[in-house]
C-alpha cells in the first residue's frame, strides 16, 4: 500500500458506450434507443468489484442514463456510493450556450436528486469540455448549487485540456465556503509537463507502471490526493464494434480486456474514497 497517509478519489463516468463524443459520428443520437444497454450490467459488475474491496467511488451519472434506469441510480446510492453529475446527454460543453448549459444541467440534476432523495454535490462535463472558452460553465455550475467540479484536465489534448491550470483542488468560484471547488484530473509532473495519469483510456493505453508511478508521486512528494476515473464501458471487451477511424479506434477499444485488472491493482495499492468526501465537503458516515 502507498502513501498510506492520503486518500484518493475514485469516480466512475456512468454513461454507455454509445454515449462516447468519439462515436458521435459512427452512433448519432438519433440511433441511441436502437442501441443494446449494457450500462446497467457493468455498472453492477464495477459496484460488486468495488464492494468487495471495501471502496466507496463517486458515479458521475448522465441524466438520460437515470432516466432510463432509475433503479440502478438508486442503488449505486443504497450501497454508500456518492451520486453525482455528468450532464444530461453527454453534450460537450463548449458547444452549448450558457442558457443551454444551464438548462441541461438543472435538468440532470434534478432528476438525480429526485432518484437519490438528497443533494448532488458534484458534477463533470462530458469529455471534460471545460476549457479556456468554456470557463463560463463554472459560474453556471455554482449558480445551480454545485459544491464542487470535476472537469478540467491540466493537459494538452485535440479535444479539452487547460494545460496551465493549476492541477490540485482548489476553490474557483465564490468568497465563502460555500463557493465551488474545483478538483481537476490528475497529472505528475514529469520532464517539466503535465503527465496524465487519472485513469480512464490513459489507464489502458499507456504502462500501468506509468499511472501507479504517477499516483505515488502525486501522494509521496506533493502530499496530495489524485482523482482517477473509468467508464462502466471500459471494463467490457464484448461491447459492439463501431467503424471508426485509427485513432479512434485505438483510444476507444485497446486493451479493454486489461481494464478490469489495472483497476484492481491500483485499488490494491492505493487508498480511495468518494470525490466529496476526500474535498471534506461530506462527512464519512460510513465509520
Amino acid at each position: 500500500m502507498e502513501a498510506r497517509g492520503v486518500v484518493n478519489a475514485l469516480t466512475i463516468d456512468v454513461e454507455d458506450y454509445y454515449h462516447v463524443s468519439a462515436l458521435a459520428a459512427a452512433i448519432p443520437r438519433r440511433r441511441w434507443s436502437q442501441m443494446e444497454r449494457r450500462v446497467v450490467a457493468n455498472t453492477h459488475h464495477l459496484l460488486d468489484l468495488l464492494d468487495g474491496r471495501g471502496v466507496r467511488a463517486t458515479f458521475f451519472c448522465l441524466g438520460i442514463v437515470a432516466e432510463e434506469q432509475p433503479a440502478l441510480i438508486r442503488e449505486i446510492h443504497d450501497r454508500g456510493h456518492e451520486v453525482a453529475c455528468h450532464g444530461y446527454a453527454h453534450e460537450l460543453v463548449y458547444r452549448q450556450t450558457p442558457e443551454t448549459f444551464g438548462d441541461e444541467v438543472a435538468r440532470a440534476k434534478g432528476v438525480l436528486e429526485e432518484i437519490i432523495g438528497a443533494p448532488v454535490l458534484g458534477y463533470r462535463a462530458a469529455s471534460y469540455s471545460i476549457t479556456r472558452r468554456s470557463l463560463w460553465a463554472l459560474d453556471v455550475l455554482h449558480e445551480a448549487g454545485f459544491a464542487y467540479d470535476s472537469s478540467i484536465f491540466p493537459i494538452y489534448h485535440d479535444r479539452y485540456g487547460i494545460p496551465d491550470f493549476p492541477r490540485f483542488p482548489h476553490r474557483v468560484r465564490g468568497t465563502d465556503g460555500d463557493g465551488l471547488v474545483e478538483f481537476p484530473l490528475t497529472t505528475a509532473r514529469l520532464l517539466g509537463r503535465n503527465l496524465p495519469v487519472a485513469g480512464g483510456g490513459y489507464l489502458r493505453l499507456l504502462p500501468a507502471a506509468l499511472t501507479r508511478w504517477g499516483v505515488a508521486q502525486v501522494n509521496r512528494r506533493e502530499g496530495m490526493p489524485a482523482i482517477l476515473y473509468l467508464h462502466p464501458w471500459e471494463i467490457d471487451p464484448g461491447q459492439p464494434r463501431q467503424r471508426v477511424g485509427w485513432l479512434t479506434g485505438i483510444r476507444h477499444y485497446h486493451n479493454l480486456d486489461r481494464m478490469e485488472g489495472r483497476l484492481v491493482g491500483l485499488l490494491e495499492r492505493f487508498r480511495f474514497d468518494t470525490a466529496a468526501r476526500v474535498l471534506g465537503l461530506q462527512e464519512d458516515d460510513h465509520g
